[in-house]
């Protein structure tokens, strides 16, 4: 009763951090609730700073893609929302194309992409990319093997050309574990409005693990170099995914206004980190 009276005595933001923390250790509920508001506090402060980032990538002209891949639930598509819902949308967009239509099947691989790349001040976002041809279509059988040998010789050369003439790709892979997969498969089925998330690709996920692990590492291997690096994020915690993955963005640009941030720009190295051959991954 007296924690009851303490709680509805809270007028100001810092009494209400001061009664969770007091209570945390009594009541798991209020453990939760202060982790849920530090999240939302630093999240507010980095997204602040993505606003600061976009103003000085449209003046200065750049052009940012980021992709976003990963298996099936590893939390891509929640992080680009993060990443994008304060944005001028007139300088962003959100690239997450249906599978090629039969006049595409017919065409250069990349063109259907290379109409979606960033002009001059604008950042795109690609829920999945081009690199669908890496994993997902060779273990879903959506490519013969010669179509995917052409696709890992010339990506390589495709990221060069975009990274000469200007375009800055930053290429993230969402890591997840088997055990979580599934966990969040089903949450989504239990979910009226998430269900739509569930598709066949979906569904072979975990069925299909060892083979999306082998061509995973192929494309790791095959694709990842100083120019455009694949950088892990390891996201069986979503909230730590996002906020480190944002960071990561933001530290690698000199934008204006980034020597008075009031939150730390340096990504946490055990959850962020560039891809190398005996980096430890959780998605194995």
């Amino acid at each position: 009763m007296a924690e009851l009276l303490d709680f509805q005595r809270i007028n100001t933001k810092s009494e209400l951090l001061n009664f969770l923390n007091e209570h945390r250790e009594e009541n798991a509920i209020y453990d939760s609730v202060l982790e849920k508001y530090l999240y939302e506090e630093e999240l507010k402060k980095l997204q602040a700073e993505l606003v600061n980032l976009q103003n000085w990538i449209q003046k200065k002209g750049k052009k940012v893609a980021i992709i976003f891949e990963g298996r099936d639930a590893s939390g891509k598509g929640g992080t680009i929302k993060r990443f994008s819902e304060h944005l001028n949308p007139r300088a962003m967009r959100l690239v997450a194309l249906n599978k090629p239509t039969d006049v595409e099947r017919g065409q250069w691989y990349f063109r259907r992409y290379v109409k979606e790349l960033p002009n001059r001040g604008e950042i795109v976002f690609f829920d999945r990319s081009w690199y669908n041809r890496a994993v997902v279509e060779p273990v879903m059988g959506f490519c013969t093997p010669e179509q995917y040998e052409s696709f890992m010789v010339q990506v390589p050369e495709f990221e060069h050309m975009l990274y000469e003439a200007g375009t800055i790709i930053i290429k993230f892979w969402f890591s997840v574990n088997k055990d979580e997969q599934l966990y969040r498969f089903n949450r989504r089925l239990k979910n009226p409005l998430k269900m739509w998330k569930y598709s066949p690709v979906d569904e072979k996920g975990q069925e299909l693990w060892d083979q999306f692990t082998f061509y995973k590492d192929q494309m790791f291997s095959r694709t990842h170099n100083a120019f455009s690096p694949w950088v892990i994020v390891k996201s069986d915690n979503k909230k730590n995914a996002r906020l480190e993955a944002i960071r990561y963005v933001l530290s690698l640009f000199d934008y204006e206004g980034k020597d008075h941030a009031t939150v730390s720009l340096n990504p946490d190295p055990n959850v962020v980190q560039r891809y190398f051959r005996m980096v430890k991954q959780i998605d194995l």
